[in-house]
């Protein structure tokens, strides 16, 4: 009883834990037996901060998705409430997010006037897209797909969006007119070209918003930078004489619960939306599971990818019948829900519940929220955008993954933003082909001045000139072979005479039909010219790759070793005697001794 009162949620594993498969279907079943009242205090106080966060996080990204302001708090209501219930994560918390509101605008803006009912309703549309592609592949369990997406994808497009963001704003941050749909060096064009246009009051209150909202962050790091920053950008506004001079606001939100809608079901649509809510769904998804990964490692917490497919899929197919825009996993709202001491999902169902409750009360007081302050609080968040961090070290360290990062960046800015996450994930693949096709072929012979004569480079050690040895880093499978053999006909041709091989196998953890094929060629070509093909350390599941398909009989049972000492020891008692009573190069401790009488071998 006693421990009933503790955990009011204790009798569930009881009931439910013998069935892992109701656990995926209900996976809040797993995290329940660890809500108690401790824990139900704390989430409720990581509520209440996430909510207050939401509030302006909700209308700037509305703002920058195009869509009505109040959409942008709709996303952070129910969305966020099945993410939590069905997700895998303790402390992600889903809504709108910036890079998904830049993407979301980026896309429909060419199709239809932002704000316009056409305009959400293909917002909508796509949601219910993208939520329907996401439950789709976390039932099929794709969830390690996310780990294709590389960090150099991630960091280049958010940079590219963090300027779309900026370019995107100067409008209301100086107060001139800009052509909709723009691109940013059209932006800049018009902003430089149309200086004496610039009103003075919309900068002032652009100005005192974005400078607020950097001295929050620097001295008052505990306290909401955007709603601080909001506030003061608003009273600036209204001592300047607001809403007249020029200086526009947002407008009063309506003071209600999400309406009920309805995304559009024609074939025209669906077949328009598809390119981009696929490159959506690659980006939302990577988002989610790396935030709730990086997270689960602060929380001592294993993230289940295809679980929280599941869960970001659900939020958005049903957010998008209760008026919610694209959401997927916000940094900022889980970064504070994990701060602020949240224990359990139910913080994100809190969240979600108090702020329908909040935006019931203070939704009229957007009348006074001046596009200007907006502007000003979102050029702050571009700015922070911007790993400047992570951006370095991907310069300093690989040329290859910062020239994934430099083309995502570009595209981002020159092209439709769906298909820079399209083209980023492309060479991140390709990439990934790229160095998984070419492994690394090394000449490894033992070494008389280390430990043991551990092998090393034989670059500039003595080798037997009967038996070559590489050892392969690298899988064995039908895009590596031709690498594998054109690395293998280099190094023949620089012998003198023919020499036997041997492969050191044990980095090779995968070998497929085409590696085995490789393998029984290679073996039989060597011993039409009466040499021997050897592998050793053979690792057991490529050992068994080769038993069930035949090829070890093929390649010869006999030539494969457990250990370097065991087939060496084979390898020098099959070489003819006459050779081994000649060479003075006596590589391995297996070899006789100058002098030394061999056996008939």
């Amino acid at each position: 009883m006693r421990a009933l009162l503790a955990s009011p949620f204790a009798w569930v594993r009881t009931r439910s834990g013998a069935g892992l498969g109701l656990e995926r279907l209900l996976p809040f079943l797993v995290w329940l037996p660890r809500v108690n009242r401790r824990s139900l205090s704390q989430d409720l106080i990581a509520a209440l901060t996430g909510a207050i966060v939401v509030l302006p996080q909700g209308v700037a990204f509305a703002t920058i998705a195009g869509m009505p302001p109040e959409y942008g708090l709709y996303a952070g209501m129910v969305p966020a409430i099945i993410a939590a219930l069905f997700g895998s994560s303790w402390h992600l918390v889903s809504g709108p997010t910036t890079a998904a509101s830049i993407v979301l605008f980026s896309s429909l803006s060419a199709l239809a006037e932002p704000g316009s009912a056409q305009y959400v309703s293909l917002a909508l549309t796509l949601t219910m897209m993208v939520g329907a592609i996401q439950l789709f592949m976390g039932i099929a369990r794709l969830g390690t797909l996310v780990n294709f997406i590389s960090h150099s994808v991630v960091v280049g497009f958010t940079a590219g969006a963090a300027v779309l963001i900026g370019a995107s704003q100067l409008k209301h941050f100086f107060g001139i007119p800009v052509a909709r749909g723009s691109s940013p060096f059209e932006t800049v064009h018009a902003l430089a070209t149309n200086l004496d246009a610039i009103n003075p009051q919309v900068l002032t209150v652009a100005l005192v918003t974005l400078l607020t909202g950097i001295a929050i962050r620097r001295f008052l790091p505990r306290v909401p930078y955007m709603i601080g920053a909001m506030l003061v950008g608003s009273l600036t506004a209204v001592a300047l004489g607001a809403p007249g001079h020029g200086i526009a606001t947002v407008g009063a939100l309506p003071s209600q619960l999400p309406p009920l809608s309805m995304p559009a079901f024609d074939l025209a649509t669906l077949r328009e939306l598809a390119p981009t809510a696929l490159a959506v769904t690659l980006f939302a998804l990577t988002e989610a599971v790396s935030i709730g990964r990086s997270i689960a490692i602060k929380a001592g917490q294993q993230i289940d990818g295809s679980q929280e497919f599941i869960g970001q899929g659900l939020s958005n197919l049903v957010g998008s019948f209760f008026s919610g825009y694209v959401a997927t996993g916000s940094f900022n709202r889980s970064g504070v829900n994990y701060e602020a001491g949240a224990q359990t999902p139910l913080a994100a169902v809190f969240a979600g519940v108090l702020l329908m409750g909040i935006v019931v009360l203070v939704a009229p007081l957007a009348a006074y929220l001046p596009n200007a302050a907006m502007a000003g609080v979102l050029l702050l968040v571009a700015w922070g955008l911007v790993d400047g961090h992570h951006i370095r070290k991907i310069l300093r360290a690989s040329r290859t993954e910062a020239t994934v990062m430099t083309v995502t960046f570009l595209s981002a800015l020159l092209l439709d933003l769906e298909f820079a996450i399209l083209l980023g994930v492309g060479l991140s693949l390709i990439t990934y082909l790229n160095r998984t096709s070419r492994p690394h072929l090394e000449q490894r012979v033992p070494d008389p001045s280390l430990p043991k004569r551990r092998f090393n480079d034989a670059a500039h050690l003595p080798q037997c000139p009967r038996l070559r040895m590489v050892r392969v880093d690298g899988s064995l499978f039908f895009g590596a072979v031709n690498h594998v053999a054109e690395r293998l006909r280099s190094m023949e041709r620089r012998d003198r005479v023919p020499r036997d091989l041997a492969l050191i196998a044990h980095g090779m953890n995968f070998i497929d039909v085409a590696g085995a094929e490789f393998l029984v060629q290679e073996a039989a070509r060597l011993r039409r010219s009466g040499r021997r093909l050897y592998l050793f350390r053979l690792k057991p599941a490529a050992r068994a790759f080769l038993e069930r398909g035949g090829y070890l009989d093929e390649i010869g049972r006999d030539m494969v070793f457990e250990s370097k000492s065991a087939g060496l020891a084979a390898v020098v008692a099959q070489i003819d005697s006459a050779n081994c009573e000649t060479c003075t190069a006596r590589v391995f401790v297996e070899c006789p001794a100058p002098g030394e009488p061999v056996e008939a071998r």
